[in-house]
């Protein structure tokens, strides 16, 4: 069966330890790990494993308890524990690039991804916002959506990755379109529920409270989900954020549209931070990915938690059998 690849991330972070804790899987298909080996064989001794380490070589099982299939990807520096290097920025770039170069080739069922620190990628002179951004222009789609989810809740993001006083402008006609189309397809295609019921958040409290508090539910984002209500789809007209994430409202949605990052994920991560899962809809291809950071400073010291990972590589290989 073909490989579900994971990029092991900023070199630096927990990125290598929880990649490392998916030795302890076996799988209906090869799980490999996109990381320097040596590297990774440096980090077993640190955290005090048993973990043995095999190149792939594109065998078609999984490999066995205790052992984890990785692809070299060569550091530029070694890497110091809880220490970035610009040096390094290339390197995990790279991860990506051929993560993405396979699963678009046919080389792979798709990616799951550990964090990258975009600080210092940025610091190396490479403008880079994100993986949701990244696998987009790599896939060359005109739209993606950045959609978390736990057992219980989904939360999908009209914008993503911008400053907030660029939100509002950034919430269009076109990209609320877009944005929507992508959602009801990929719930529909690849969750499989045939008639997605959609929550949106209003962007402005109290979602504009009839204009007094901001316009743009009445001239943009309401005549949008106007359109699809009369085609018979299930979406709410703009609510009140601080009121939508109610157990009595969510207790019949499939899914929350949040206009900004800071509106939606909040609620979510509070509900299952460690436990969620990043999945980037409307790609050609399958990518999951955890929902937490780098955290640097538990790098090497066995405490990071890797069920994020873990539940993000359940996810890929779920959609996968789809």
């Amino acid at each position: 069966m073909l490989p579900l690849y994971v990029t092991s991330g900023e070199p630096a972070g927990i990125g290598p330890d929880i990649c490392l804790s998916l030795a302890n899987r076996v799988d209906e298909r090869p799980i490999v790990i996109l990381a320097d080996i040596q590297m990774l064989q440096q980090r077993v001794k640190q955290l005090n494993i048993d973990v043995e380490l095999i190149p792939f070589q594109g065998e078609k099982q999984s490999s066995l308890a205790g052992k984890l299939f990785v692809e070299h990807v060569p550091l530029a520096e070694p890497v110091i524990l809880g220490q970035l290097d610009s040096a390094n920025a290339a390197y995990v770039l790279e991860q990506l690039r051929r993560s993405a170069d396979y699963a678009m080739s046919g080389r792979s069922v798709g990616v799951a991804t550990a964090p990258v620190q975009k600080s210092i990628i940025n610091d190396a002179g490479i403008l880079f916002s994100g993986h949701t951004e990244y696998y987009q222009e790599f896939a060359s789609v005109d739209r993606v959506v950045m959609m978390l989810a736990t057992k219980t809740l989904r939360v999908a993001l009209a914008t993503t990755h911008l400053p907030l006083r660029d939100v509002p402008n950034s919430i269009t006609k076109e990209r609320l379109h877009q944005v929507i189309d992508i959602l009801i397809q990929d719930l529909k295609s690849k969750f499989k529920i045939a008639q997605p019921r959609i929550l949106v958040c209003g962007l402005n409290p109290h979602a504009g409270e009839d204009g007094y508090l901001g316009r743009e539910e009445i001239d943009v984002i309401n005549p949008v989900l106007e359109s699809y209500r009369a085609q018979g789809i299930g979406m709410s007209l703009c609510l009140p954020a601080d009121t939508l994430f109610t157990p009595e409202n969510l207790k019949d949605a499939d899914a929350v549209l949040a206009m900004y990052h800071d509106q939606g994920l909040p609620v979510l991560k509070s509900q299952g931070f460690g436990e969620a899962v990043n999945i980037t809809l409307g790609l050609p291809f399958i990518r999951t990915s955890v929902d937490h950071g780098t955290a640097l400073s538990l790098a090497g010291t066995g405490q990071a938690k890797a069920s994020s990972l873990h539940v993000a590589v359940d996810l890929a290989l779920d959609l996968a059998r789809q």
